[in-house]
């Protein structure tokens, strides 16, 4: 089932390219999980149809109670990151036996079509990550591995926006600096298109990751190369927060992000992030 945040409410997509108004009093996803659970999604009453090209799309979770990020997930990411702090002088660092998280603020998060604006404090050195967004649907804590993906309500695209500046400051030591600040500004987590929910994937899915700049692609990989799986990260993660219906988990990004050949996100820029089987993001950068 796919499920849709609209300015006329919550939607199903029932048939390709049309939504499905439902009856539900709930303003997005988040809410329907903190409420009734996703079930009622499926069975709520159809007000109207309309096409998705006619429709405003929100964020499927506009407000989540946490957004967890993980880190270096990916081998080829992994392998270009400990490349550039070789060069900062870190040439002791090896890659952490387990996740790496940092926590952005909610209030990061925005729709699919949305400007990404540029902060002042930032605003030369932004970056894009296409990631796969894990959206909760049931209370975690401390649940097992084999269990974990029974608490996933669904999955979304994510583009982890990041003010590459702050976050060396912080990687190199500078104690005012903080990766889940240069990663919390507004409109710095572009979310949706739609949530599709779990049913539709394997525990371990197969999809395409892509990031395009202006129609270049600049990230191209698949979460085969996860480094840690999503039940992996779910029960992980569980261990030290209880994890609640609408967080979202960000699972890493793929290779080839902007700041590993100073390729910065310029005011004017349309970034597409597009995960198979999900769709697509496609936002427009702006200044501030």
């Amino acid at each position: 089932m796919r499920l849709y945040a609209t300015s006329s409410g919550l939607a199903r997509e029932d048939r390709t390219g049309m939504l499905a108004i439902l009856d539900l009093p709930y303003p997005d996803v988040g809410a329907l999980l903190r409420g009734p659970g996703i079930e009622a999604a499926r069975t709520a009453p159809v007000l109207r149809e309309q096409p998705i090209d006619a429709t405003i799309l929100r964020s499927p979770v506009a407000r989540p109670g946490k957004v967890l990020i993980v880190g270096l997930n990916y081998g080829s990411h992994a392998t270009e990151a400990l490349e550039m702090l070789a060069a900062l002088g870190k040439s002791d660092v090896t890659l952490p036996k387990e996740p790496n998280l940092q926590v952005a603020a909610g209030s990061a998060v925005t729709g699919p079509t949305d400007p990404i604006v540029l902060p002042r404090v930032a605003g030369d050195h932004v970056d894009y990550e296409a990631e796969v967004a894990v959206v909760i649907g049931t209370v975690a804590r401390e649940v097992t591995i084999d269990r974990a993906w029974s608490h996933v309500a669904g999955l979304t695209a994510v583009n982890d926006v990041s003010a590459r500046d702050i976050q060396r400051r912080a990687m190199t030591g500078d104690p005012t600096a903080s990766i889940g600040v240069a990663k919390s500004f507004d409109t710095f987590k572009p979310l949706g298109p739609c949530l599709v929910t779990a049913d539709e994937f394997s525990e371990t899915p197969d999809l395409a990751v892509r990031t395009r700049v202006n129609g270049t692609v600049r990230q191209d990989d698949r979460t085969t190369g996860f480094i840690h799986a999503i039940p992996e990260l779910i029960a992980y993660l569980s261990r030290y927060q209880t994890l609640e219906p609408g967080d979202v988990i960000c699972t890493g990004t793929p290779r080839g992000a902007g700041v590993f050949t100073d390729s910065y996100l310029r005011a004017g820029d349309l970034v597409e992030v597009d995960i198979e089987g999900i769709g697509v993001l496609a936002n427009r950068v702006v200044r501030a």
